[in-house]
């Protein structure tokens, strides 16, 4: 009575172990899964002022702030119009998707150099007279073949992305007909477009003459506003936007419905948690049997190459373990490795270990004897080697 008692006792606490491994799990998928949908918005990455990665742009505000410019970071709107009072500052402009066209306009407008880094057709048909977007120049340096102080300066540059120039406004860079920068000049005013993702990240900046174009045309002023966009920088209000606000409106009862699904089909398969039954088999067959077996097969399919092939397959770990190799090494790099530690015919110990290819079972034996003998004298080199140490 004390065992069936026991045992119903450790039945129950293995059930409600499971129970709570499976709430666990979901609490753990909704965390991970809000912050996707929602946190990742927030992190620091392309074009970030303040991002040493790769797709950052530290490096280049850094070189800006050496120059003597002054650099503020303005990760909102608010922000970015408070550091603009300052007359004949510099406003670096990101794609920004939450502001309307009369709020990028006004906020361009405050600014006495523009500079778009993530030119888009919207913000280049309202700020630089209908130009647009074209194709793609990759990985190619250009001259700069035009007027614009900051890209004659640099003479040549990698622009990535090629823009089409609208009415009044001067291309440099050329490419097949389109440019990888552009400018509007309006008295002292200018607006300027270019592939910011090419030319100003940290891994891009060393390339050409792009480090040079960066400096000329964001060191044009003494303040330079950098504008990151935030969601809550929309004209609705200072709130960010929720994720029903931000998808159709099927979506939220879509996701609800398959989460529920999922907690059924959890409870449903996961209704009974134990150990896995074992199952005892009819038979032990031994390693040698099975080696024997398989040594059969390629008898009877007269496969001499292929069963070689297993054999040099093995002896080449063997050989990455004595002579400090990879694991990923090619075979080429294994036999170089031991032609060089024995002093031996290099082609020789390529058809020992990869070229050599037996047509009959007196070959492969020949072949097989080969590859033990090749492998005793790299162990025995290895072996005086660190004996003489």
């Amino acid at each position: 009575m004390t065992a069936v008692v026991s045992a119903s006792a450790g039945s129950r606490r293995r059930s409600a172990l499971g129970w709570l491994a499976l709430g666990l799990s979901l609490l753990l998928v909704g965390v991970v899964g809000g912050w996707f949908a929602y946190g990742g918005y927030q992190t620091r990455g392309v074009l970030d002022p303040e991002s040493a990665g790769p797709e950052g742009t530290r490096a280049i505000v850094r070189l800006l702030e050496e120059q003597g410019v002054r650099v503020e970071i303005a990760r909102d709107r608010g922000a970015a119009e408070r550091a603009l009072r300052e007359p004949g500052a510099t406003l670096v402009l990101p794609d920004a998707p939450a502001l309307s066209d009369d709020a990028v306009r006004d906020l361009a407008d405050r600014a006495r150099h523009v500079v778009l880094v993530e030119p888009l057709s919207r913000a280049l048909d309202m700020l630089m007279n209908g130009s647009r977007l074209g194709g793609f120049a990759d990985d190619v340096a250009s001259a700069a073949d035009c007027e614009v102080p900051a890209a004659a300066n640099a003479r040549s540059a990698r622009v990535g992305d090629l823009l089409v120039p609208g009415e009044g406004v001067q291309g440099c860079f050329p490419v097949d007909g389109e440019f990888g920068l552009l400018e509007l000049a309006d008295g002292e005013r200018t607006v300027t477009a270019f592939d910011g993702r090419s030319v100003l990240t940290n891994d891009a900046l060393t390339s050409e003459g792009d480090a040079a174009l960066a400096l000329g045309v964001l060191g044009r002023g003494e303040t330079l506003v950098w504008y990151v966009p935030s969601l809550s920088d929309g004209d609705g209000g200072g709130s960010a936007p929720s994720i029903s606000d931000l998808t159709p409106p099927w979506v939220s009862p879509a996701v609800v419905l398959l989460l529920l699904a999922a907690l059924v089909t959890a409870v449903w398969r996961g209704r009974r948690f134990g150990p896995l039954v074992t199952e005892r088999l009819p038979v032990t067959v031994r390693a040698n049997e099975t080696t024997e077996g398989r040594a059969r097969l390629y008898t009877a399919s007269g496969d001499a190459a292929h069963a070689l092939d297993e054999l040099r397959r093995a002896a080449r770990r063997r050989l990455e373990r004595l002579l400090g190799l990879s694991a990923r090494s090619a075979p080429e790099e294994v036999a170089d490795a031991v032609a060089a530690r024995l002093g031996a015919d290099r082609p020789r110990v390529r058809g020992i270990l990869i070229d050599d290819l037996p047509r009959t079972d007196r070959e492969l034996v020949a072949a097989a004897d080969r590859l033990r003998d090749l492998e005793e004298s790299v162990r025995a080199a290895v072996r005086t080697e660190g004996t003489t140490r």
